[in-house]
């Protein structure tokens, strides 16, 4: 193969000239020549390789440093069978020890049949790399959003489909005044909050009103019903998982936790939660990072944290059911959200925003209800409390043709307090009748639960509670 000094003036302008590197190599894989492009990216003047194997010089490791045997690189195996190659994948070293990205073929010489070397053609593709590595981070940032968006629009989604109701806290008995005040007091800190209340209290409508309130009112919040999952379902559901971490995960999902980033996350009847749960729960509190289920990926989130519940928290850490840590974690701020009873005073105006949200719903005229069917509602234990008021209005104004209600199906003779009675034995005589009225049918769309406006664990609860028993 000819030598550095042996091509023609001609063809040493041309190959001086060109901004691809150039190297020819003899059969014993030394170089013979090298041109000025190849110097500039290199640093290697022609006269330290010359008569040397390159490989030594900047061809020596892998991209991650590992060694890199020469009889293993593409030029010298062109050198062995003639088979030119083309290698976009490997870098090359400088003279001052950094390396950069190269594509590179490797061309076999022949002269009357004979092979007699090889010439290596390489450019420097860092520019390249660089464009392809941000335009694969560009997509990643874009489908993560895009995963952002669409889990954000499903649960908004089904969020909305679930409101009912009315959409701020009614009422101006000295209860609910003090609970707006509380409300208003804490909304704009980051403080936990955990409500307390009976079922139907309207614990969910406090939640959106804090964040409401909060300066985070323009981020998502995020709510997650602990009892509507089981055990397993749970930590995917509120930390999400990497495609293949179990049965059936086909993609990667975002859980409730990273939604929420920047926002606001509520975790209904949190005291539904497994030990376990509450372990981890605790953890990501402390640390304000988590891991998918099947990632090892630490993610780092800030969330504004308001959790609620029907039960007792501090009963249930005596008995061994919750965790005394997580129980201070989440008690930084509690709220008791009042029974309806309690407050009667605030059923009229109740009603009337109650009717005002049905009329849209129903799309009929609803002006109020008649004076003696308000006494007897102002009368009732409402043990449902408001979700039992909201549902007993709904079906009266299903039935109803008048603009003012006159309630047919009010709980009323055996539910109305009277001399002698204490409320349990009121809240007692109406569950019973419901009972007997439905056959004793406590789930369903038609049945005792429903009609209460209780979750049928929580009926349940009471008729053991209240020694309530099917003859």
């Amino acid at each position: 193969m000819p030598t550095h000094e042996s091509f023609l003036p001609e063809n040493r302008l041309l190959l001086d000239a060109v901004s691809e590197g150039i190297y020819g190599f003899d059969l014993d894989g030394h170089a013979v020549f090298i041109n000025p492009a190849a110097e500039r990216m290199t640093g290697w003047k022609a006269n330290e390789l010359l008569g040397k194997t390159i490989h030594n010089f900047h061809h020596h490791s892998h991209a991650d440093g590992s060694h890199y045997p020469h009889e293993d690189c593409p030029i010298y195996q062109t050198l062995k069978d003639g088979k030119a190659r083309e290698i976009s994948n490997e870098v090359f070293w400088r003279k001052d020890g950094s390396s950069f990205p190269v594509h590179y073929s490797s061309t076999p010489v022949w002269q009357d049949g004979k092979l007699k070397g090889v010439v290596a053609i390489f450019r420097d593709i860092s520019l390249q790399k660089q464009t392809e590595q941000s335009l694969r981070q560009a997509l990643e940032q874009v489908q993560a959003l895009s995963e952002q968006l669409a889990s954000e629009n499903s649960l908004l989604q089904a969020e909305l489909e679930d409101k009912r109701g009315p959409s701020q806290i009614t009422g101006s008995s000295d209860c609910i005044q003090n609970l707006q005040k509380q409300i208003r007091l804490v909304a704009n800190t980051d403080s936990t909050v955990l409500i307390q209340g009976e079922n139907g209290t309207g614990k969910e409508l406090v939640a959106r009103e804090l964040h409401q309130l909060s300066s985070r009112r323009d981020k998502p919040m995020i709510s997650v019903n602990c009892a509507a999952f089981s055990a397993s379902l749970l930590e995917s559901e509120l930390f999400g998982h990497e495609k293949g971490a179990f049965t059936g995960a086909s993609s990667r999902r975002k859980g409730r936790f990273e939604l929420a980033h920047k926002g606001t996350l509520f975790l209904d009847e949190v005291a539904e939660l497994s030990l376990e749960a509450q372990s981890k729960l605790l953890r990501v509190i402390q640390e304000q990072e988590f891991e998918r289920v099947g990632g090892s990926e630490r993610i780092k989130v800030d969330i504004r944290l308001i959790a609620a519940t029907h039960h007792d928290l501090q009963k249930r850490v005596e008995q061994g059911l919750f965790r005394m840590d997580l129980f201070y974690r989440l008690n930084v701020f509690p709220l008791k959200v009042p029974p309806l009873r309690q407050r009667a005073g605030d059923i009229p105006e109740l009603v009337q925003q109650l009717l005002k949200s049905l009329s849209q719903k129903l799309g009929k005229p609803l002006a109020g209800v008649d004076a003696t069917s308000l006494k007897r509602l102002q009368q009732y234990s409402w043990p449902g409390n408001v979700r039992e008021l909201q549902n007993l209005l709904e079906r009266e104004a299903i039935l109803t043709h008048q603009p003012i209600l006159k309630m047919s199906s009010i709980p009323g003779s055996q539910a109305v307090p009277v001399a002698g009675k204490t409320l349990a034995e009121v809240e007692a005589s109406h569950i019973l009748s419901t009972l007997e009225d439905c056959d004793w049918r406590i789930s369903g769309p038609n049945g005792v639960a429903a009609i209460l406006g209780l979750p049928p664990s929580t009926l349940r609860s009471r008729m053991q509670k209240l020694g309530i028993r099917r003859p």
